[in-house]
């Protein structure tokens, strides 16, 4: 279903035209995902496209915040939740979703698989704040709304993605999960940030859907791939050599077929002096640190996929085509091997 290094994307593109942003997605990537559009509007960052229907979260401008509301909304949001029909993306907020929806009505033919995101609950609840600056994390009630909500979004989007392909892939965007455990997020209980994590991911899977987690820093490998992801997505560029810390927890990730998603590809500035040649040596390091520490190396590459190393959404266009042009001939050059 899903082959040995293929290509697709984190979300975000530098973009303001949906039709534009798909096209790129469908000619340069194998799993096709609908973009973000985040120089479109607010709207579609990270945060706030999953806010909608939230009912604690005001916007004023680009100044977004949370503060508790008339009982009545939130009564009707728990309703909501209770029917368990998801909550709706509205085209105002992701216009790359209804366009890549529209081409694939057009286009007929059934896909293999394709791929959409929702912003981690971790990420969604350390960013959201209250006109305090008090993230939302550390109300437990919002916290689990925010969880429901977000299960809200990733239901609504396998449901209307999994008549266009055989598989509905879902990856969970969580770059906070590499600040766990400094300072700045010093409150954060490890047991509560992998309950929620596997909230997450069980719920895809209940849906038929497979899920994955992104993170573009140093994470605790150990504790995402104890969350029951199916796909483990990093910055591969900078951070290649943090997998090998956990040899056991990866062995076990891969014997039960799990996918390593590179994220080769800099989305920093980095990608300008970048090279092909150098793309291969450092996808090479990363696969045989892992080879080092005992996993085999057919299994490995038969279980990797091809990524940027985070949404492009922030680059330059020139930079971020750059970053898929070398994806693409990446994943040519291992087809061949």
């Amino acid at each position: 279903m899903i082959k040995s290094f293929s290509t697709t994307g984190i979300g975000s593109l530098p973009l303001y035209n949906a039709m534009e942003a798909c096209r790129i997605v469908f000619e340069y990537v194998d799993i096709p995902f609908w973009p973000q559009l985040p120089r479109r509007s607010f709207f579609e960052f990270m945060i706030p496209q999953y806010t909608e229907g939230f009912p604690f979260v005001r916007i004023n401008g680009e100044h977004m915040y949370v503060e508790k509301c008339e009982e009545q909304a939130v009564t009707l949001f728990y309703e909501a939740i209770e029917k368990d029909t998801g909550f709706p993306i509205s085209k105002e907020y992701a216009h790359g979703f209804y366009t890549f929806i529209d081409i694939l009505k057009q286009r007929g033919k059934k896909l293999d698989v394709v791929k959409g995101h929702v912003t981690g609950p971790l990420t969604f609840t350390l960013s959201l704040t209250d006109n305090k600056k008090r993230p939302i994390y550390f109300d437990e009630e919002v916290r689990e709304l925010a969880l429901y909500l977000l299960k809200g979004k990733a239901r609504w989007q396998i449901d209307a993605l999994k008549s266009f392909a055989e598989k509905v892939i879902i990856f969970i965007d969580e770059p906070i999960l590499s600040a766990l455990g400094t300072s700045s997020y010093i409150g954060v209980n490890t047991a509560e940030a992998l309950r929620l994590l596997k909230e997450l991911v069980n719920h895809i899977h209940s849906l038929g859907a497979i899920a994955g987690i992104h993170c573009c820093g140093k994470g605790d490998w150990s504790m995402v791939i104890e969350s029951g992801i199916d796909i483990l997505n990093l910055d591969a560029y900078f951070y290649w050599d943090t997998l090998s810390i956990y040899p056991e927890e990866l062995k076990a990730f891969l014997n039960k077929g799990g996918f390593i998603a590179w994220g080769i590809a800099p989305t920093t500035d980095a990608i300008r002096n970048v090279t092909f040649k150098g793309l291969v040596e450092q996808l090479e390091r990363g696969l045989n640190s892992l080879e080092r520490i005992g996993i085999s190396p057919e299994i490995l590459r038969k279980q990797s996929l091809l990524t940027p190393s985070c949404g492009t959404g922030s680059m330059e266009i020139n930079d971020a085509m750059k970053a898929y042009t070398l994806l693409r001939e990446l994943r040519n050059n291992y087809a061949r091997d």
